[in-house]
């Protein structure tokens, strides 16, 4: 089992900046790719952005220029840094991290999510 822990969530006036870090720990024996995703009332989750283990990234068109993915490897962790936010962007955040778990040769690929955190802009 993986399990994750979100911070960095909270309330900013537009134009503000929030960072987001997701910590993954359990009985993890690699992973792959590490995300966040968003999910807005009355709207269904969507990919903000993701970053694969080799460091390739890839952003939903809303957010290109305003929002960095990065990862460390020997922590496991993922962060999400906000800049340039707007209303629009208010939402509960998800991590995602796609992993193999357990201990050789007893090993299976799994996906696990964050419980999510609350990133609300005002305008």
């Amino acid at each position: 089992q993986v399990q994750l822990v979100e911070s960095g969530g909270g309330l900013v006036q537009a134009g503000g900046s929030l960072r987001l870090s997701c910590a993954a720990s359990g009985s993890i024996f690699s992973i792959n790719a590490m995300g966040w995703y968003r999910q807005a009332p009355g709207k269904q989750r969507e990919l903000v952005a993701a970053i694969t283990s080799g460091g390739s990234t890839n952003y939903a068109d809303s957010v290109k220029g305003r929002f960095t993915i990065s990862r460390d490897n020997a922590k496991n962790m993922v962060y999400l840094q906000m800049n340039s936010l707007k209303p629009e962007d208010t939402a509960v955040y998800y991590c995602n991290v796609d992993s193999v778990v357990g201990t050789f040769p007893a090993l299976k690929r799994q996906a696990y999510w964050g419980q999510g955190t609350q990133v609300t802009v005002s305008s």
